[in-house]
């Protein structure tokens, strides 16, 4: 069914082109369709609407919609073909900022290799009619003085080390403190003070102030005080970039005194030189010269040592680890000894003649009181000389000195004389003025088996008294007493005379005389009897002079034994000591 209508004088023809994308489940379509109207006008006037038709109303919707589409689809296309010409615009800026992004990075890398490379070279220049490096030059160098002289941070820095020992100062025992003087040099490499020795007018050392320059920071691990010592401001430079610095140094180090054989000791102090910041990857510390050059070095220009000398200058490198970090390190041992010439003079000469005068002492009466204060006085001045000369003595709180020793036991010594002088009085004098006799066990003792054992040589005029009591009383009244005085005379028996014959023989005259005579005889018994007496007396006293002789004469032997093993003991612990 249709129906036509009639339009005017018009027609219009619509074309539809639809490209529809067939499904697999729809109906195949015919890829191009196209619907041709044509509308021809009636009778002017009529008037013809879409309602009067559906089908053309439904064709003319259906056409509108196409139309849409047909529109999206080319909007949709061309957007697609802007799409693809900003994309194109896109990959051309692109490849042009990489060109010019390579361009720029190569040439960056060129300056700045350029101006590595003009910074390893590090040659410092020159002018024509100038000898030496200019100013300028070195002036970029000393404004990288914070900085390694290493062009390669990864390579360390490598610094020589010696010194010579020119002085020891002092040596405080007590304190546990060596104070040294040396001259200590540095060597080190300075990658940025090179230069053309030919092009600089054959100049191949200059000097240049320390303090515009990078310097190892090298300390000594035992020193405990300031560094006062003067400064050297200024370092010599070769061409080549080799550094030498010399500087004094009045080095207060920490040392482990030994003063037991004061004054014959010998110390041994060590010097740990290494830097305190830098590890091992940094700085690198070497030996200068061998430890035998320091050695010979020290000892030719050891002046000022005073009492002391150098015996030795021993050394080693090792490395420091603490944590997980190394450090390179030179450990020094000094070995100096003492002169004890000073110590000899003023305090074992003096002292070895009052031990002398002590033993010289004995051969004084021992009955003498005199001997007792001779001793107490020797006491005394041994006393004040060790007061006077306790400055010269070390004091430290490890130890005593064998010195210090030796004068306690020589003043040891000193006092048992005394004491045995103080025991030889009490038995020469109390027992002989209590007038007892002798004992017998020491008889036996003393005046026989000790006076042979230690050779005691009795008097010409004397017999030595036997141990056993064999002599009677009879035997002291009927012969002299071979010790008695020449003067003594010895006892006789009284002669009694009957009185007949007193009266038959003496006349009558002289009957009155007899009570005189009488008198006279009794005076005579009385002086005899008292010189008998005497005679006894000192007889006991001589007796008691011996025994005392004796324990005098023993005495003084262990005495004498006692000296000579202490004096031996003593110096093969001095002669032991200075061997090791």
């Amino acid at each position: 069914m249709g129906t036509l209508v009639w339009l005017p004088q018009k027609s219009r023809v619509d074309k539809i082109i639809l490209n529809p994308v067939a499904r697999e489940t729809d109906v195949k379509v015919c890829p191009l369709v196209t619907v041709e109207r044509q509308v021809q006008t009636g009778e002017p006037g009529k008037m013809w609407t879409e309602a009067d038709d559906p089908a053309l109303a439904e064709l003319r919707n259906l056409g509108n919609e196409l139309q849409s589409i047909r529109l999206q689809v080319a909007q949709h296309v061309d957007g697609n073909q802007i799409s693809q010409d900003w994309m194109q615009v896109g990959y051309i800026l692109d490849r042009l900022l990489f060109g010019i992004y390579c361009i720029f990075i190569t040439f960056s890398f060129i300056v700045i290799l350029s101006i590595w490379i003009y910074l390893c070279q590090c040659d410092l220049t020159c002018k024509e009619g100038h000898s030496g490096p200019t100013y300028e030059s070195m002036q970029t160098v000393f404004d990288r003085i914070s900085f390694r002289p290493a062009v390669n941070l990864s390579n360390p820095t490598i610094t020589n080390i010696s010194f010579t020992l020119y002085a020891v100062l002092g040596v405080n025992e007590k304190t546990q403190i060596l104070t040294t003087f040396l001259w200590l040099r540095l060597y080190w490499h300075h990658q940025f003070l090179v230069w053309d020795s030919d092009a600089c007018g054959g100049v191949t050392r200059i000097s240049l102030p320390v303090k515009e320059l990078w310097v190892p920071d090298i300390i000594v691990y035992e020193f405990v005080d300031d560094d006062v010592s003067q400064q050297c401001p200024y370092v010599y430079v070769n061409h080549t970039g080799h550094i030498r610095w010399d500087r004094m140094l009045r080095l207060v180090s920490a040392c482990n005194l030994e003063i037991f054989s004061f004054p014959f000791d010998v110390q041994n102090c060590s010097f740990t030189f290494g830097s305190y910041m830098h590890t091992i990857k940094d700085v690198r510390l070497t030996p200068a010269l061998s430890f035998e050059e320091m050695s010979g070095n020290s000892k030719q220009y050891l002046e000022a040592s005073g009492e002391w000398e150098l015996v030795n200058i021993y050394g080693e490198t090792s490395v420091l680890k603490f944590g997980i970090d190394e450090w390179d390190i030179i450990t020094f041992w000094v070995v100096i000894k003492r002169r004890p010439v000073l110590y000899v003079v003023n305090l074992l000469i003096p002292s070895s003649f009052l031990m002398l005068i002590d033993i010289l002492s004995f051969y004084l009466p021992p009955h003498s009181v005199d001997r007792a204060s001779f001793k107490m006085t020797l006491i005394l001045g041994y006393t004040v000389f060790l007061l006077i000369m306790n400055d010269l003595l070390p004091s430290t709180a490890n130890g005593t000195p064998l010195i210090g020793i030796y004068f306690s036991v020589c003043l040891a010594l000193m006092v048992i004389s005394l004491l045995e002088t103080v025991i030889i009085t009490n038995v020469l004098h109390s027992n002989s003025k209590k007038y007892r006799e002798v004992p017998h066990w020491v008889r036996v003792v003393i005046l026989k088996h000790i006076a042979r054992m230690i050779c005691y040589q009795w008097p010409e005029e004397l017999v030595q008294p036997s141990a056993s009591r064999g002599s009677t009383q009879d035997d002291k009244t009927d012969r002299p007493n071979p010790t008695s005085p020449p003067w003594v005379l010895a006892p006789a028996n009284p002669v009694h005379i009957p009185a007949q014959h007193t009266t038959s023989t003496i006349g009558p005259g002289v009957v009155s005389s007899v009570p005189e005579l009488r008198q006279i005889c009794q005076d005579l018994s009385d002086l005899r009897a008292h010189l008998t007496s005497m005679q006894k007396e000192g007889v006991l006293q001589e007796q008691w002079c011996h025994v005392g002789y004796v324990l005098d004469f023993l005495l003084f032997r262990i005495y004498l034994l006692l000296i000579s093993c202490y004096a031996m003991v003593i110096i093969c612990m001095w002669c032991i000591w200075i061997n090791q």
